[in-house]
């Protein structure tokens, strides 16, 4: 079992979006994205503040984590500007936290809710997994690129999804893994590919801020969360 003083939560953020600009720190829901996140994490049952880390270059981004209490990681410029590879570079805080764990969480999803957040830190403390990551479950028909189906149809000639044995979707939001491996280019833990506590999750917390028209949809759903939930 893991010790929650040995594990930190760090939000990683950039204003170089190419597909919705500045949107960190846009105008949302009469707050910011970066905001809402912080608010949940102060709320957290499990990790304290002190415990949170965020990893952002651009002023704008480090007095919203001042305004929280929130310890700023002085990101580089070549961190903000990379593409994620390698790893070491884009989390180039991998080794200088006094950490042995880390949760990596994304501010791109306004719909998560903290108790799902401490859930799955829970979960990462209580295996004996070194990594962790949430997935929602879908039950549906697939086809490989040859046409051919995936999915066990069992004797059924129609399909009728009650029957069909679930699989797991990757949420990206929510990640866990030991830091030391970072430096060796493994992410979640040294498997390749890798083999994580799998954290099952509300898909419709997992909506994602990736282009302009789910900015503006987000926007929507997250005035509407008390009735969606």
């Amino acid at each position: 079992m893991k010790n929650v003083n040995e594990i930190c939560i760090v939000v990683q953020a950039r204003l170089g979006s190419q597909r919705v600009p500045n949107k960190m720190i846009r105008p949302f829901a009469d707050t910011t994205l970066v905001d809402i996140l912080f608010e949940k994490l102060k709320s957290s049952k499990i990790i304290p503040t002190k415990n949170i880390i965020f990893s952002a270059y651009e002023q704008e981004l480090k007095e919203i984590a001042n305004s929280h209490g929130i310890s700023i990681f002085e990101r580089s410029e070549q961190s903000a500007m990379s593409e994620g590879d390698p790893l070491s570079e884009i989390y180039e805080w991998h080794d200088k936290l006094p950490f042995k764990y880390v949760v990596l969480i994304s501010a791109c999803n306004p719909l998560l809710k903290i108790e799902t957040i401490d859930n799955f830190i829970v979960e990462f403390m209580n295996s004996e997994k070194e990594g962790a990551f949430a997935v929602f479950e879908k039950k549906t028909y697939y086809w490989n690129e040859d046409g051919k189906s995936i999915t066990n149809w069992g004797d059924l000639p129609i399909m009728n999804t009650k029957f069909v044995e679930p699989i797991y979707e990757a949420a990206h939001c929510l990640y866990g893994s030991r830091l030391d491996i970072i430096k060796n280019g493994y992410w979640m833990d040294d498997n390749l590919p890798p083999n994580p506590k799998l954290f099952v999750m509300n898909e419709l917390e997992t909506f994602d801020i990736d282009y302009e028209w789910q900015f503006n949809l987000g926007e929507l759903l997250y005035n509407k969360r008390d009735k969606l939930f």
